[in-house]
């Protein structure tokens, strides 16, 4: 039986093909990702499902119902029986929390406009919210936040889940436990529809869809593609027209020069309070010229705010940090001149587009007019920006927008560079391009200081410091710290070390 029925489904946004003559079976009662590169048509797909966008050409039922003239019913429900029923429950990428609500609140708002009993108990205690459910949404976690958009999707127990991305950003241990929370809590009858950017995450599900250029090109079960997650990976790339790596041209046409300091990058015991609590606590540690550190750790570890302090956004309760010798506190604007840095949150200018937005910050970082239109144009070629250059950032998909972000950081070639979870939401081959950049560039002698929640990409680093709580609880190669933790791969060892810590 069917939940989903696509006939020849096409939706252009002008000239622009997002799905093309697409077809498509989703079989009830099963969990299938759906899987693609930056702007295959994922969204869009998720979106005219649910009714918020109407195709130009095909059909589509979704429980029986057509969501071009009964949208109404599939995202509001309908009355049978003297019983509210809700079809769908739809987690778009940005769920709308209320930041300045609790989680409490939260939930009794998503309840009441569902129709539904405010009776959370089950649910607060399976997703570890219950402590903290008069805190603020806005002071949640990336991983809680997550976890309370999940719950909220779930309130009245609908008959067909459409999640895009939910777990995009999150730490290995919260992403097993959004993927156990969907599975505990749905029915048999459930159908889950679940995008992701995580290949290793959808090798898990009964079913997987990969689109490219608006069309299916597999659709069926991941293990018949390839029994690990690694060889699925490398199916799906292949599948995708495989990824042939190149000579980097970011690090080719890279004008480094630097003092020439063996210690470029020093964080000395730097503590940052709230009142009584600590975000981070004596963190202390060294990077070499050309080396690429990772900061590893679960969401609300410490991670963006030790960010924020060694680059001067944030003044530490005590301790210092040095960039290319140069003291943050005693002299920022000095330090940061040598820093490129890549928020964790998209900090662009949305209704700037692309190309204006790189021209701001190449004369923002000080290069020169005559020299920023051969570098601006040479950088949205290289991250694959030409045909979005006059797009607005806002408009762009998140992968387009994370890598429009990380041309912004080092358009300026510093020495070092600073990258919070710089692939968050990126496809696999996006990936695999970034780092091929990250690597090349630290072999002529950037000096890298990274976080990232793909365990994979954390083989990439020479050193690893793991940080949980607002502390260093181990530092070491990825083979030290597997070996710690008596681990053959990264993600295991990331959460056997966590839990470790915890004992």
């Amino acid at each position: 039986m069917q939940t989903v029925t696509i006939k020849n489904l096409t939706k252009k946004f002008g000239s622009a093909v997002a799905i093309n003559n697409l077809s498509l079976n989703i079989e009830k009662g099963k969990i299938t990702g759906l899987i693609g590169a930056d702007g295959a048509g994922k969204t869009t797909l998720l979106r005219t499902i649910v009714g918020l966008l109407l195709p130009n050409e095909g059909e589509i039922n979704v429980l029986g119902f057509n969501p071009v003239t009964e949208k109404d019913k599939l995202l509001e429900g309908y009355t049978k029986d003297g019983k509210i029923h809700l079809p769908l429950g739809y987690m778009p990428q940005k769920f709308g929390l209320y930041e300045d609500l609790t989680v409490i609140e939260n939930l009794r708002l998503y309840a009441d406009l569902k129709g539904v009993t405010h009776d959370f108990d089950k649910m607060l205690e399976f997703t570890t919210l219950a402590p903290f459910q008069d805190r603020l949404a806005g002071a949640l976690s990336g991983g809680m936040k997550q976890k309370l958009g999940l719950a909220c999707t779930l309130l009245g127990n609908p008959e067909f889940l459409l999640l895009d991305e939910p777990s995009v950003g999150v730490d290995p241990i919260s992403r097993r436990d959004l993927i156990k929370m969907v599975k505990e809590m749905i029915t048999p009858e459930t159908t889950v529809l679940w995008s992701t950017a995580y290949l290793d995450e959808a090798h898990n599900f009964d079913t997987a869809v990969i689109l490219d250029r608006g069309k299916v090109i597999y659709e069926g079960k991941p293990h018949d593609l390839a029994p690990t997650p690694q060889e699925f990976e490398n199916k799906v790339i292949d599948l995708m027209g495989g990824y042939n790596k190149e000579e980097s041209l970011i690090a080719q046409n890279y004008d480094y020069h630097a003092p020439d300091v063996e210690l470029t990058v020093e964080a000395d015991n730097l503590e940052k309070k709230y009142g009584n609590f600590y975000a981070v606590k004596n963190n202390t540690f060294k990077i070499k010229k050309g080396e690429i550190f990772g900061l590893l750790g679960p969401n609300g570890a410490g991670k963006s705010t030790s960010f924020k302090m060694m680059c001067g956004l944030a003044r530490p309760t005590s301790g210092t940090a040095r960039i290319m010798g140069i003291d943050i506190k005693e002299n920022p604007e000095k330090a940061r001149a040598n820093l490129g840095y890549m928020a964790q949150k998209f900090s662009l200018y949305g209704s700037l587009t692309v190309k204006e937005n790189l021209d701001f910050f190449a004369l923002a970082y000080g290069i020169k007019i005559l020299e920023k239109n051969k570098k601006v144009n040479e950088i949205i070629e290289v991250f694959g920006l030409k045909e979005y250059e006059n797009t607005k950032a806002e408009e762009l998909p998140l992968g387009l927008k994370q890598r429009l972000s990380m041309a912004a950081a080092l358009i300026h070639n510093p020495p070092v560079l600073f990258l919070d979870e710089p692939t968050s939401g990126v496809d696999v081959l996006t990936r695999r391009d970034f780092w091929n950049h990250i690597t090349s560039l630290a072999k002529k002698g950037v000096t890298i200081l990274v976080t990232t929640h793909f365990m994979d990409e954390a083989e990439y680093c020479d050193r690893i410091s793991l940080f949980y709580k607002g502390e260093t609880i181990a530092i070491g190669t990825p083979y030290e710290l597997k070996q710690k933790a008596g681990s053959n791969n990264m993600e295991t060892a990331f959460i056997n070390l966590i839990k470790g810590s915890e004992k």
